[in-house]
C-alpha cells in the first residue's frame, strides 16, 4: 500500500531522514513526503529482500484507532472485509468503499478487541479515510488519529524472523499470518503484525515515533549477521508488482471496484450491511465489464503506468496500471485492465510503448510466489 498525491505543502520527513541520508539515501518526493526511493541501488535491494532481509520505513502511512464499545461495529461496516468474523489478535486486509462501490483507499484493520480497532492506510488518503471514517462512526465510539506520535517499519525477506530472534523476540516468531501481538522488540514497547508488501515472510512493526531511530539502528545492527539491507521504496515497488500487489492510484481507485480490480476476495457480501455492498452485489449479479490481469511483455519493450493496451486489430482496449521489468525473473511484467473476453490466459495483446506497440500476453499473477518452506 504505497498510494500517490499531489500537494502544495512542504514535504514531510520521517524521524529517519537524518540516518537515511547518512545511509545514502537518494530521496523523492512522494505522497506529500521526501522519502527514500533507494540506499544501494533498486535491483539489489529488491534481491536482498527476496534471498535475505531488507529494512523499509512506512512511517508515511496513516494510522488510526477506532475506539470505544461499538469499535468493531462501526468499523466492519466501513470494510467489505468481514472483520467480525476474524479472531482477535489478527488483522484483516479489506477495501474501503463509497455507496456505488469504488475504492477509497485499502486498509489493514487490526482487531485488538471488541473495542478498540487500530486501523493502516495510504498517506495519500490519510485525511480522507480520516473524514470518512469520522463522518460514518455513529455513537458509542469515537476516532483518533494517531500517525503523528506513531511510526512504522517494515522488515521483509526469508530472514526476518532470524534477525527478530536474534532481539530476543521470539514471541513474534511464531505468528500466524495476518497475526501480531505486542511486546519489547530491542527495549521499545512496539507491536508486530505477520503482514507486508512483498510477497516474502516478514513483519510490519508499530513503535512511539520518539523510539524509531533506536528500533532502526538496532535492527539494522542485528540484521548484518543475516545480510540485511536498508530499503527504499524503489525495490518496495517491483517486490509488490511481482507479488500482484496493488497500488492505490495505480491499479485501484474510486472509478475502480475490488471485483474488477482482483480483490473479490475480500468482499464478503454475507456479512451485515456496509457501505456499498448493494453496489457491489449487482455488480457481481452482472458480472464485470472489465478484469485486471498480469502480463508478460514478448517484444522488446517496458509497459508503464497509463500506456494504453490494444486488441489483435490494434484497438485500444484497455490501460496499464503497473509495470517495468521483473528482477526476480528478469522479464518485463505488467498490470492492466483489459475486457473480460481478453482476460483468459494465453490471449494476446498490444501495449503501447511510447508510439511502438510491442506485443504482450496475458499471464497467471501472482508473477513471482514465494517457495514454500519445508
Amino acid at each position: 500500500m504505497l498510494g500517490r498525491a499531489v500537494t502544495d505543502q512542504p514535504p514531510k520527513r520521517s524521524p529517519l531522514y537524518g540516518i537515511q541520508k547518512g545511509l545514502a539515501a537518494r530521496f523523492v518526493p512522494f505522497a506529500g513526503w521526501e522519502m527514500p526511493v533507494q540506499f544501494q541501488g533498486i535491483v539489489n535491494e529488491h534481491h536482498a529482500v527476496r534471498q535475505r532481509v531488507g529494512l523499509f520505513d512506512v512511517t508515511h502511512m496513516g494510522r488510526l484507532r477506532v475506539a470505544g464499545t461499538s469499535a468493531l461495529v462501526a468499523v466492519d461496516r466501513l470494510v467489505t472485509n468481514s472483520l467480525s468474523q476474524a479472531m482477535g489478535g489478527r488483522a484483516v486486509y479489506g477495501c474501503c468503499c463509497n455507496a456505488v462501490g469504488g475504492i477509497l483507499d485499502d486498509l489493514i484493520c487490526y482487531r485488538e478487541s471488541t473495542s478498540s480497532i487500530f486501523i493502516i492506510c495510504n498517506a495519500s488518503n490519510r485525511d480522507k479515510i480520516r473524514q470518512h471514517i469520522s463522518s460514518n462512526l455513529g455513537s458509542n465510539v469515537a476516532l483518533a488519529d494517531v500517525s503523528d506520535e506513531t511510526a512504522l517499519l517494515a522488515l521483509q525477506g526469508p530472514m526476518a524472523f532470524a534477525v527478530l530472534d536474534s532481539l530476543s523476540a521470539n514471541w513474534a516468531v511464531g505468528l500466524p499470518r495476518m497475526g501480531f501481538a505486542k511486546g519489547v522488540l530491542a527495549g521499545v514497547d512496539v507491536t508486530i503484525a505477520k503482514t507486508g508488501y512483498t510477497g516474502e515472510l516478514g513483519v510490519e512493526i508499530v513503535c512511539p515515533r520518539g523510539q524509531l531511530e533506536t528500533l532502526y539502528v538496532a535492527l539494522l545492527g542485528a540484521g548484518k549477521t543475516f545480510g540485511i539491507v536498508p530499503a527504499g521504496l524503489g525495490c518496495r515497488d517491483t517486490l509488490r508488482l511481482e507479488a500482484r500487489l496493488s497500488l492505490y492510484g495505480n491499479e485501484i481507485d474510486e472509478s475502480t471496484n475490488p471485483l474488477e480490480a482482483g480483490l473479490g476476495w475480500t468482499v464478503k457480501l454475507d456479512k451485515a450491511e456496509f457501505i456499498g455492498k448493494a453496489a457491489l452485489e449487482a455488480i457481481r449479479r452482472a458480472g464485470p465489464k472489465r478484469l485486471i490481469v498480469g502480463l508478460e511483455m514478448l517484444g522488446h519493450g517496458v509497459a508503464r503506468h497509463g500506456y494504453a493496451v490494444s486488441d489483435e486489430t490494434k484497438r485500444p482496449v484497455g490501460i496499464v496500471t503497473s509495470g517495468g521489468p521483473s528482477p526476480t525473473l528478469g522479464k518485463n511484467i505488467a498490470l492492466a485492465y483489459v475486457p473480460l473476453e481478453l482476460a483468459g490466459v494465453g490471449t494476446r495483446v498490444h501495449i503501447d510503448c511510447r508510439g511502438k506497440l510491442v506485443e504482450a500476453t496475458v499471464v497467471p499473477t501472482p508473477f513471482y510466489k514465494r517457495p514454500a518452506v519445508g
